[in-house]
């Protein structure tokens, strides 16, 4: 519900705006939402040309914003950086084009892949670097989900810490379809960010300013997670970081609906008996495997960031 970026440039602008270039990563909306439209902003500032990166995939705006502006006889180009807005707009765009927020697994591995040791202890795995740079994807996202067992064994906040103030407060999400997780775990404190709690049915009591979603549930008796991921989209949630354990992760891996995993991988190895990334069941053949993209290898702090698309099948 806030000003979008283009009043925010404007209003800072002020008279310089008129006659101006003004460079947008999204078409300017042309629709009446929580905020009144940028066309109108725009025209009414007296921009001299406007330079538009991508489309709206938006079926309110698809569009409409660039013939509005050129109606009011401002020059526009459409299509610079297009590839480096549409990633930058990833989540939007995903839960327009396919009603379900762009959803990346987040892990911190030793070198053999392994999350925690056999006994659950895993702090810390990666360096003090690399769980800052978490903190900074969990801004970036918007909200951050996990599930009951890792609630259970860790208690963990999901919170953003060690950034300026102004860092944004990820919605906190927890999948968990037979309501396990107690009032008191600090997952549900109170704060900036919404928190959703994903069950398979009515809950007896929710915790104080917490919004339980019902989900269907799978012959298994595990939540649907596409119906959750739609449940989360109509909430207006466009990009979700995962931060679960083995069992969640390989769910949403065998369902297809990761789209980007971002692995922090320390100079360790935990050996056979820690636990692995995510659990695969039924991979016996090399043709059965999850084939992945490598997008980018950095060093963080001691450890490596690797980041990697699934390839669909």
């Amino acid at each position: 519900g806030h000003a979008h970026a283009e009043v925010l440039a404007l209003a800072e602008a002020g008279a310089r705006a008129r006659g101006a270039d003004v460079f947008v990563s999204l078409e300017p909306c042309a629709h009446h939402g929580r905020t009144p439209p940028c066309i109108d902003a725009l025209l009414g500032a007296g921009v001299g040309r406007v330079w538009v990166a991508m489309q709206d995939p938006n079926p309110k705006v698809a569009g409409r914003g660039i013939a509005a502006l050129r109606a009011g006889g401002i020059e526009v180009d459409v299509g610079l950086m297009a590839a480096e807005a549409l990633r930058i707009n990833r989540g939007f765009v995903s839960r327009m084009a396919r009603g379900r927020p762009f959803v990346t697994l987040k892990a911190g591995i030793s070198l053999d892949a392994r999350t925690a040791m056999s006994s659950g202890e895993s702090q810390w795995i990666t360096g003090a670097d690399a769980r800052a740079d978490v903190h900074r994807l969990r801004a970036d996202a918007g909200a951050v989900l996990t599930g009951s067992g890792t609630v259970l064994a860790d208690d963990p906040q999901l919170s953003v810490r060690g950034l300026e103030a102004s860092a944004r407060e990820p919605d906190r999400i927890v999948v968990d379809t037979r309501m396990r997780v107690p009032i008191s775990a600090r997952v549900w404190a109170d704060g900036a960010a919404r928190r959703l709690w994903l069950v398979g049915g009515p809950p007896t009591q929710c915790p104080k300013g917490v919004e339980a979603v019902t989900a269907a549930t799978t012959e298994a008796g595990h939540l649907d997670l596409a119906e959750a991921l739609r449940a989360l989209a109509e909430r207006e949630i466009n990009a979700v970081l995962l931060e679960c354990g083995p069992q969640l992760a390989g769910a949403f891996l065998q369902q297809g609906l990761v789209d980007e995993i971002v692995a922090y991988i320390a100079p360790m190895l935990l050996g056979h008996d820690a636990r692995p990334l995510a659990l695969l069941p039924g991979m016996e053949r090399l043709s059965q495997a999850l084939h992945l993209q490598w997008q980018d290898v950095r060093q963080i702090g001691r450890d490596l960031r690797v980041t990697a698309v699934p390839i669909p099948a």
